[in-house]
């Protein structure tokens, strides 16, 4: 199987995404805030569902008209109280925004300021991170939670509600309001501008930028069941619009958040407005994404292959908390509905069949032709790592049986590990095999091609027999690629770094 097909068509995704926002600015005349749901950078989840979506497929429209934008991050105070941390790239959500301000400024686009939502004086961290902010020469805006929110609406859209919020200043046509993760308070930051704005006599509008669900295709589409697995953790569920089926007699998908709060931004237009501005909650989205899918196939079985992956993430997550399967339970009934297996991924039963013929640690990787390669544990080198050299040699066309590198060359490292470094584990580590590579390099051709062969790792499926360690995890996702593993520690330890 080549896995390496494309079934999105970027570059009209880009075309009908930024006609569509052209569109609701020209609409409302005045500041549309535009809220983005999921990520705008690195979002690799619709890169894998939707293969020929780039992870910067988002930000770089956004750089189409960055004189016309203006960026504002809302983090929730509540997030910065749990310290909680992003699972794809292990870094927490304060560090996350620090990080983004980063990357908006290096695309030449403007971050106005930080919404800290949620917030209370009582919580330390918040304030804390909010003097560290200004510090740094940004501006912070305090949202306070409201009672009621979503469902008392007289409440909200009041003094006594969106009227406690500070009100976020800003210069450009299109705000574009962002988190470092759901459930950040992205929407409320929304309206509450939009509130603000009407008691200032300013004209402004509201848009979602959305790219999952997917409301023109169906419910049950491999596409859509993949969302509802990457947010098994949020309790998101898919759904039909009930409000665009009343209003025009036709099913579109929508999910259950944004139809709870629905008539709260009905009832805030309702009072703002003396005309009916959307009758649904997929009225107010901009998504594009069904009409550039270019190859359907394409797209349903990269989702099927993303739902198992959502699956064996979930117990690897759950064995590190010691956690009841819950959210790998409903990712389980999601692949029940598809018809699928967790074997069904094609690294999965190599990997656990060189494992049981070996008695030690395995693993297993996909290669863009659908070669399959294995790693297996030695005395020199963990699994992972021998993968790592097998891929790298099959991809830079180099003879399998050549050692990239020699015994003699490894011993060394070992040393400075275990004598120097006290580490209790002699075995090359994948950062460990890069860095000999890089020095072999100056000398030796085939470490030369392998290290040029790299980049062709990116997008690939990995799977291990055990639970990776944090510095083989961190280099597979630097690499870009996609891994797995079975919910299995490799030892009995206790204590183990994350």
């Amino acid at each position: 199987m080549d896995t390496s097909a494309i079934g999105f068509d970027r570059d009209r995704y880009l075309a009908l995404q930024s006609e569509q926002i052209a569109a609701r600015r020209r609409s409302f005349g005045g500041t549309l805030y535009l809220e983005f749901g999921g990520k705008l950078f690195d979002d690799h989840h619709a890169s894998r569902v939707l293969p020929g979506f780039a992870p910067d497929t988002k930000v770089q429209m956004l750089r189409t008209m960055a004189e016309d934008v203006e960026v504002v991050i809302v983090i929730s105070a509540l997030d910065l109280v749990r310290n909680k941390v992003r699972a794809d790239t292990g870094i927490t959500y304060e560090v996350e925004v620090l990080r983004m301000v980063d990357a908006f400024t290096a695309y030449d686009l403007k971050v106005g300021s930080i919404v800290v939502s949620h917030w209370s004086d009582e919580l330390s961290q918040a304030v804390e991170f909010k003097r560290k902010l200004e510090r740094l020469g940004l501006t912070v805006y305090r949202h306070y939670p409201i009672a009621g929110y979503p469902h008392d609406v007289s409440r909200i859209v009041s003094d006594q509600g969106f009227g406690r919020n500070e009100y976020i200043e800003t210069d450009r046509d299109i705000v574009v309001v962002t988190a470092p993760g759901p459930g950040s308070g992205k929407m409320a930051t929304c309206l509450s501008q939009l509130f603000h704005d009407h008691q200032r006599g300013l004209p402004s509008g509201y848009a979602k930028y959305e790219t999952f669900p997917v409301w023109n295709l169906p419910l049950d589409h491999p596409v859509n069941l993949a969302y509802e697995a990457a947010t098994a953790d949020l309790d998101d569920v898919n759904l039909i619009d009930p409000y665009h089926l009343a209003a025009y007699g036709e099913q579109a998908v929508n999910y259950n958040r944004d139809v709870d709060v629905f008539p709260v931004l009905k009832r805030l237009f309702d009072e703002l407005y003396d005309r009916t501005v959307y009758e649904s909650p997929t009225d107010m989205g901009v998504n594009m994404a069904g009409l550039a899918i270019s190859d359907d196939a394409v797209c349903r079985r990269a989702s099927e292959q993303e739902v198992i992956r959502r699956y064996y993430a979930a117990l690897v997550e759950e064995r590190r908390g010691g956690l009841d399967p819950v959210f790998s339970d409903r990712i389980s009934l999601l692949m029940s509905r598809m018809g699928l297996a967790a074997s069904d991924r094609p690294v999965v039963a190599p990997a656990l069949a060189l494992e049981r013929e070996t008695d030690a640690p395995a693993a297993a990787i996909q290669l863009p032709d659908g070669t399959i390669l294995t790693g297996k544990t030695s005395a020199l080198l963990g699994s992972s790592s021998a993968l790592l050299l097998n891929a790298l040699k099959h991809l830079a066309g180099i003879d399998p049986s050549v050692q990239l590198l020699s015994p003699e060359s490894i011993a060394p490292i070992q040393e400075l590990k275990t004598v120097h470094l006290g580490s209790s584990n002699p075995r090359l580590h994948t950062d460990e095999v890069l860095i000999a590579l890089s020095t072999s390099a100056r000398f030796d051709e085939n470490a030369r091609r392998s290290l040029q062969a790299l980049h062709s790792l990116r997008g690939l499926d990995v799977h291990s027999t055990v639970i990776l360690g944090s510095v083989d995890e961190g280099i597979f996702r630097s690499l870009g690629v996609a891994v797995t593993c079975e919910p299995v520690y490799s030892d009995k330890r206790l204590y183990r770094k994350r």
